[in-house]
């Protein structure tokens, strides 16, 4: 059995040029009528032009094919592959050839939600979409019979296949990774069929509820660890200013005092609070002492014999 696939070079897109012999079957037709008609003296009546005008008419019709910007057209002639056509006018020979339009835009495919166990054996629900692109209109009409149905199809298998491989977490955390495998294997296949995959994206991961909740307490188990750790951090490093500060005040009594009667003023600023703080004697001693000239006796210890 010979094979359809043709030269490369016979494939190629031909630019919109008139088919020669679909401009030269009609006159030759046309002629060879009158030229008869002269010959038998017969001369063509009214309803003969009438009818030979409604004949050239269809049969233009038939003969003019015109392609939109965005598509290619395929001529097959007596069944067997002839020539490509881009946008623009074209001519093709009536009952001989047959003429197949492609569209060369890119196009979405939607791809339905898919039940998948991932490899830590947890169900998940999963869509996506794939934007593809004919590139070759002679492949993707001989080589496959409904291409956008195969691709549909071959994508969720492998959509299945690729995320049975993954973790959860690494299916949650890695969908950019997981989109590029399944594009790369996918357009292995499509190229065979004329059709270039563009790009595929994860639209929706679903979870299951008791998932959810499972993921929810973790989270929040998470965020308290981090605050935790975080303000245990905060009282290390303030406990440490406080260490130096402290043997900075130990060095001057006078601004100890300081220190202490500036923490008393600002406790003191709320009306509501009560304050009662212990003065030691020796500073009472002292503070009598330099105001009036009063010797405060120091107080006396005494010892129990026994």
């Amino acid at each position: 059995m010979e094979s359809l696939v043709m030269p490369e070079r016979a494939r190629t897109v031909k630019q919109n040029r008139l088919s020669s012999l679909g401009i030269a079957v009609f006159p030759i037709l046309i002629l060879s009528y009158l030229t008869v008609s002269s010959f038998l003296g017969d001369e063509p009546t009214v309803v003969l032009w009438s009818f030979l005008l409604v004949l050239m008419g269809f049969t233009l019709k038939s003969m003019i094919v015109v392609n939109k910007e965005w598509e290619e057209a395929t001529i097959l002639r007596l069944g067997r592959y002839n020539r490509s056509i881009g946008a623009g006018l074209f001519l093709k020979i009536p009952l001989i050839e047959t003429v197949i339009k492609r569209d060369m835009r890119i196009r979405t495919l939607d791809i339905p939600k898919q039940e998948v166990i991932t490899k830590d054996n947890i169900s998940v629900k999963i869509d996506a979409v794939v934007f593809m692109k004919v590139v070759d209109s002679f492949k993707s009409i001989v080589k496959i019979q409904d291409f956008e149905y195969s691709v549909k199809q071959f994508a969720q298998t492998t959509l299945r296949n690729i995320v049975g491989r993954y973790n959860l977490d690494d299916l949650l955390s890695k969908r950019e990774e997981v989109a590029k495998e399944i594009r790369k294997i996918v357009d292995e296949i499509a190229a065979e069929w004329g059709v270039d995959i563009i790009k595929v994206e994860l639209q929706d991961i679903g979870l299951p509820e008791d998932m959810k909740r499972v993921m929810a307490r973790q989270a929040e188990a998470e965020r308290e660890k981090r605050g935790v750790i975080i303000k245990s951090e905060g009282e290390m490093i303030a406990a440490k200013n406080l260490k130096k500060a402290a043997e900075e005040l130990m060095k001057s009594p006078i601004a100890f005092e300081l220190r202490k009667l500036s923490t008393i003023s600002d406790v003191s600023q709320d009306q509501s609070n009560t304050i009662v703080f212990a003065v030691p004697l020796e500073t009472l001693s002292l503070a009598m002492a330099s105001t009036s000239g009063v010797k405060v006796p120091k107080p006396k210890i005494r010892v129990k014999s026994k």
